[in-house]
């Protein structure tokens, strides 16, 4: 019995010792993955299909001024996290959204120490009197900008190991942008303010500089933008980041996307199929465009995307009685197409967008503006996502109180009801 004893105390004391060592390892590898954290940069997660990036606005009323809540930002930080997004792009922090937006990540970090989310912030920039009665005045910037980018620097300073890149204005110098849009020069000014104050400290020398742009804006399109203004900027920004849309331009430049006349006598779906491989490869053209322009300059930096997405419902350009682009399906192939091509070719792609704003249009609820999330305000996951929901990734999150659940009821026939086949060629 006594011998009995022994063993037994023995093999508990090894049991313990086991127990301990493989508790030990685990803490250990979670504080090597936390550490690993706090040092990635803007370099090792731009490009790096591990780290899916996404554009997010967390707005879910058409009051624009009802701004969310600190725990609707955490519910929704938890479902791109499932979804394996790991950065973020918010675009202006003159409203609550984009500091609370810190705060609800930065409250997650803490929470659980091996949640990941990072932010490319955007500080909005535009012209003098953008937004009010009098005339934009395209040649002199806003006094409000000065305020802007103080407040992205502010931001960066007090979340160094969430915030990686700063994106100095969102289409601010595409001129189809009449109400607001301002000179390459006044963006150089910004972008070499906050280069300046990486060198001398007052920011990480790790974090990257941007702005956030039509792919013209970037010299991909009308030669009008090829200023020595330009060269400056592209020679100034730490990377390019570009926004290109078949989407609209299914109405504004259609030729790629209707039925040529050698598809005439294929199938519907073959058809839509068609198109889509065509509206990626529209995609990558404005890519390449940009791509060759910067390296005519001379200059080779990385290019990502900073803005791409395919709307789910339109009454006006893009539905029935315009282009026919509009659908779940679309955007579901168009979002697979996406991901693929730029995991495989090392660019990032902030997709636009996260959930449905309806905002945006609020006028009008069935504008194509409010519906390009790839989920419904309600919690409902559209077509693209259909997958991630069956396979459970969502189990236990909600938004607005509702499951994460399948638009449509999960009816694929009913859904397809609705898909339009582009037009035909004239």
């Amino acid at each position: 019995m006594r011998r009995f004893e022994r063993f037994f105390k023995v093999l508990l004391a090894i049991t313990m010792i086991f127990a301990i060592n493989c508790c030990e390892t685990k803490k250990s590898k979670t504080n090597l993955k936390v550490q690993e954290t706090k040092n990635m940069t803007a370099k090792q997660l731009l490009g790096n299909p591990d780290y899916l990036a996404m554009s997010y606005g967390g707005y879910r009323d058409a009051d624009h001024d009802i701004e969310p809540t600190l725990n609707e930002l955490k519910e929704d930080m938890k479902i791109m996290a499932a979804m394996g997004i790991k950065m973020i792009r918010t675009y202006k922090v003159h409203l609550p959204h984009a500091s609370n937006v810190l705060k609800a990540i930065h409250e997650l970090m803490k929470e659980d120490p091996t949640f990941e989310m990072y932010v490319m912030l955007g500080a909005w920039i535009d012209c003098k009197n953008a937004w009010t009665d009098l005339e934009p005045d395209h040649n002199q910037e806003s006094e409000r900008n000065a305020v802007e980018i103080a407040t992205t620097v502010k931001l960066a300073q007090q979340y160094p190991d969430i915030v990686k890149v700063i994106a100095v204005g969102n289409e601010a110098m595409v001129k189809w942008a009449t109400s607001y849009y301002v000179r390459p020069s006044v963006i150089i000014k910004w972008v070499n303010h906050l280069q300046q104050l990486k060198k001398s400290g007052e920011l990480p020398k790790d974090l990257w500089i941007t702005s956030s742009d039509d792919f013209s804006s970037w010299g991909g399109g009308d030669p009008e933008y090829h200023t020595q203004d330009l060269e400056d900027l592209i020679d100034a920004v730490d990377y390019i980041s570009m926004h290109t849309y078949p989407y609209h331009n299914t109405h504004y430049n259609p030729e790629f996307w209707r039925v040529p006349e050698h598809e005439a006598q294929l199938s519907d779906s073959a058809k839509i199929e068609s198109a889509m491989v065509r509206a990626k490869e529209f995609a990558k053209g404005q890519y390449d465009s940009v791509s060759r322009y910067m390296k005519s300059l001379g200059i080779d930096k990385p290019i990502h995307i900073g803005e791409t997405g395919w709307a789910t419902v339109s009454n006006g350009l893009y539905g029935l009685k315009g282009s026919r682009a509009t659908d779940e399906f679309k955007e579901a192939r168009y979002y697979d197409m996406i991901r693929d091509w730029t995991n495989a070719s090392g660019i990032s792609c902030f997709y636009f967008e996260a959930f449905n704003e309806p905002w945006k249009d609020a006028k009008n609820p069935y504008g194509s503006e409010n519906h390009f999330g790839l989920i419904k305000v309600n919690g409902e996951a559209k077509y693209a996502l259909w997958d991630m929901v069956d396979q459970g990734i969502f189990e236990g999150l909600t938004r607005n109180g509702n499951s994460i659940t399948q638009t449509y009821n999960g009816n694929k026939e009913a859904l397809m009801n609705e898909v339009l086949v582009p037009p035909a060629s004239r």
